[in-house]
């Protein structure tokens, strides 16, 4: 039954085909028309009768890929070992020889490569046999090429008419080729080269016609080439006219046993610089002696055994040595700290050696005593070098660099400490604190002062917070710079003594250019850091508190109890930073206002302060807008093209980074509230970072000059004296008293 001529009906094979491109059969060759049988037929398919034989090898099964083979198989190679047999025509005592090699098959691109290891004095041309290629099968093959299926342990195989046996492989083409599906035969045994046997027993037979002397004169030279022991000598020459004591520099060399001894020439001495005292060779324990004849000094001795110069004479070597000089030399045995050689005639004494020296003896011998022999008188000290008094031009420290040379450098700074305290990151290194003036009249003692310490140089500045209503123009107070401690001589020959980190703590005072100020309170950071650092500021070291607090007498102690059972029932051991404080201070034990708010700040409970995220938008359009800030697009397609993940979120130290890349004129306090505001689980919603700042397009209401300096000067202390509310007073007293408050309830009612 025939199926109608319908769309999927339709018997024809060549309605999926893509390709009827027809080959060009015919090509010119030797100036005639020659037929092409290997091109294929129409659209590539092959012609009846014609298969396409395989380029190259196929992957081994179940591992295969799509990648090409040059990648798949790259640096991957197939070893096997092998032998062939060379017939011999001109050998009178072999017919054939053995010949070992090596075949590597590269899977990349089935190249084969052969070589024959080198053996010593076989007279052959050994190394590369066939370089790499792809070798032809034999005739009548021979259109196509060996591939990794031609091999097998056990196997002939014909390379340009020279067969192979295949031995053995390596454990890689062994686990290569199983993986492929073949069986793998048993490894075969190479038979004997018998012209390598009679090699073998040619060099075994053969005995030297001499005494064999084991004499190696380059094993000592390899193992001690650029070995040399130093020691430091004197000569003493004071017995002669003229003569004084002389230091020399002895060097021996632990490779030919040779000794070199050099002078050590003083400046100013008038003696003329020589550059050897003793040229380096062997030196004679019996020195000076008879200047051998020439020939008698030799390593080895020729006896004449019989035989005259006519006639056939027969030399054998002096296995005895009868005839040898018998010259006694200085080894390194010999030489020692604190004994005596012979140096020519002149009697030499060791005095030091270095630390190789000392290393080597004390390998080789033994040796723990290397105290060296005094000599000489210990140089006298160096005359303390006075400097001038400061003059009162520039600075004391480049007035004391004009005394140090005619050529004045610049004063050295502290470049590893600059490193590690200056700022990085959130890490500010800065210390702030609040100040006021410490005088009588009522206009100075309500001005207030921002103090602020940079630990990278130990140099401070002074600010002056403006005040409502005071009469007094706030600003700039004091230049950034090192100040001196006041009572100081200013003409005086040593370097002043300036303001350090230790001496500014709350409730001491510093006196600046002519100013006493009094610290009332420090930041968060800065009481974190002294705390932190409590080993730099022992004012803040809570083992030394604890111990002043101890050490108040019994009659203070029950103060404490009665201040506890009267707060304890009705606030829960919780009382306010200034009663606190008055109770502390009462107890008269030494301890100052820092050290008070260090105890309060380990017993208190407060939680973080909360930000007015309007009020910061506010004064960062402010500084957006006075610096004229316009480039949102690019910041956002910023922020945008670092969302790989298009997450909408970023993390906070990316953004920190766009944000200096950009050069956002926000003061870094400000700019890390935003941060922290902004942040949540995932990141950073950069969207709406960017749009809270855009003063373009979401302008935010005007803000105050007081809201605005408190960013400008980055002087914060909410984390200070103002947030300390509730002091766990309980907590404290039961960790350094050891009683709890119902103890001293109980105490106080048993007494009324």
């Amino acid at each position: 039954m025939a199926l109608p001529l319908m769309p999927g009906n339709s018997p024809n094979a060549q309605l999926k085909k893509e390709r009827f491109h027809k080959s060009q059969h015919f090509i010119v060759y030797g100036g005639g028309m020659v037929l092409d049988l290997e091109k294929p037929g129409i659209g590539g398919e092959p012609l009846v009768g014609q298969k396409f034989l395989p380029k190259y090898s196929v992957y081994p099964k179940g591992e295969g890929s799509d990648l090409p083979s040059w990648v798949a198989f790259d640096k991957q190679t197939l070893r096997f070992d092998a032998y062939f047999k060379e017939p011999e025509y001109d050998a009178k005592v072999e017919t054939h020889r053995i010949r070992k090699c090596k075949i590597f098959f590269y899977l990349e691109d089935d190249t084969i490569h052969v070589i024959e290891p080198s053996f010593k004095n076989s007279g052959l041309p050994q190394g590369t046999l066939i370089h790499r290629h792809r070798i032809p099968l034999p005739p009548p093959n021979d259109n196509q090429f060996y591939n990794v299926f031609h091999f097998n342990i056990n196997k002939d195989i014909v390379f340009y008419s020279r067969t192979f046996t295949v031995t053995d492989c390596d454990l890689f083409t062994k686990n290569f080729l199983s993986k492929l599906g073949i069986t793998l035969n048993e490894p075969a045994t190479v038979p004997e080269d018998p012209y390598t046997n009679l090699r073998l027993q040619h060099e075994a037979s053969m005995n030297p016609l001499r005494p064999y002397e084991r004499l190696h004169p380059l094993k000592q030279f390899l193992e001690n080439d650029g070995k040399t022991l130093r020691f430091y000598c004197l000569w003493d020459d004071t017995d002669n006219l003229f003569g004084d004591q002389r230091e020399l520099v002895l060097h021996y060399y632990l490779a030919d046993d040779t000794i070199e001894v050099i002078e050590v020439i003083p400046p100013n001495s008038g003696r003329v610089h020589v550059p050897k005292f003793l040229r380096r060779c062997k030196l004679p324990k019996n020195a000076p002696v008879q200047m051998k004849p020439p020939g008698a000094v030799t390593a080895r001795t020729v006896l004449n055994v019989f035989g005259t110069m006519n006639e056939g004479k027969h030399v054998v070597l002096d296995s005895c040595d009868i005839g040898a000089a018998t010259d006694e030399f200085y080894k390194d045995c010999d030489l020692a700290i604190g004994k005596e050689i012979n140096v020519f005639g002149r009697r030499v004494l060791l005095t030091d050696c270095d630390e190789f020296t000392k290393a080597y003896y004390r390998f080789k011998y033994g040796t723990e005593d290397f105290t060296p022999v005094q000599h000489k008188a210990p140089p006298a000290p160096k005359p303390p070098r006075l400097v001038p008094p400061y003059n009162g031009f520039g600075s004391e420290e480049d007035s004391l660099g004009n005394c140090h040379g005619l050529m004045p450098k610049p004063v050295h700074k502290d470049f590893k400490k600059f490193m590690e305290k200056d700022s990085s990151g959130l890490n500010s290194n800065v210390l702030r604190f609040k100040a006021r003036m410490m005088t009588t009249d009522p206009v100075h003692r309500g001005r207030v002062f921002l103090i602020t310490y940079f630990l990278s140089d130990d140099s401070l500045s002074v600010f002056e917070l403006e005040q409502k209503n005071s009469g007094v123009i706030g600003g700039k107070f004091l230049e950034r710079q090192r100040v001196k401690k006041p009572g100081q001589e200013l003409f005086k020959r040593e370097l002043p003594e300036y303001f350090k980190a230790q001496d500014l703590y709350v409730g001491g005072c510093i006196y600046i250019n002519g100013v006493n100020f009094q610290l009332v309170d420090a930041d968060d950071y800065t009481l974190g850091y002294m705390e932190l650092h409590s080993d730099e500021f022992p004012i803040t070291n809570v083992g030394t508190i604890f111990s002043k607090l101890r050490s108040i007498s019994e009659d203070k102690q029950n103060e404490v109890r009665a201040f506890l059972s009267h707060n304890t029932p009705v606030n829960g051991g919780f009382v306010s930073f200034e009663s606190f404080r008055d109770l502390v201070m009462g107890l008269n034990c030494g301890l100052t206002e820092h050290e008070v708010l260090v105890l309060a700040r380990r017993f208190s409970e407060h939680p973080a302060p909360k930000e007015d995220v309007t009020l910061m938008l506010s004064v960062a359009q402010h500084y957006l807008r006075r610096n004229r800030f316009e480039d949102y697009n690019l910041l956002s397609a910023r922020f945008v093209h670092s969302d790989r993940q298009k997450s909408e979120r970023l993390p906070a130290e990316e953004v920190r980074n766009i944000c200096k890349a950009f050069m956002l004129p926000i003061p870094e306090s400000l700019l890390e509230a935003l941060l922290t505001e902004y942040a949540d689980g995932g990141g950073i919603d950069y969207h709406g970072f960017v749009a809270g700042l855009n003063w373009l397009e979401h302008p935010a209401p005007a803000v105050m000059t007081d809201d605005i300096l408190k960013y400008e000067v980055s002087a914060r202390f909410d984390g200070g004296r103002s947030a300390l509310k509730n002091i766990n007073c309980s907590s404290l007293v039961k960790e350094i008293f050891s009683f709890s408050p119902n103890k001293g309830e109980a105490e106080a009612a048993a007494s009324t």
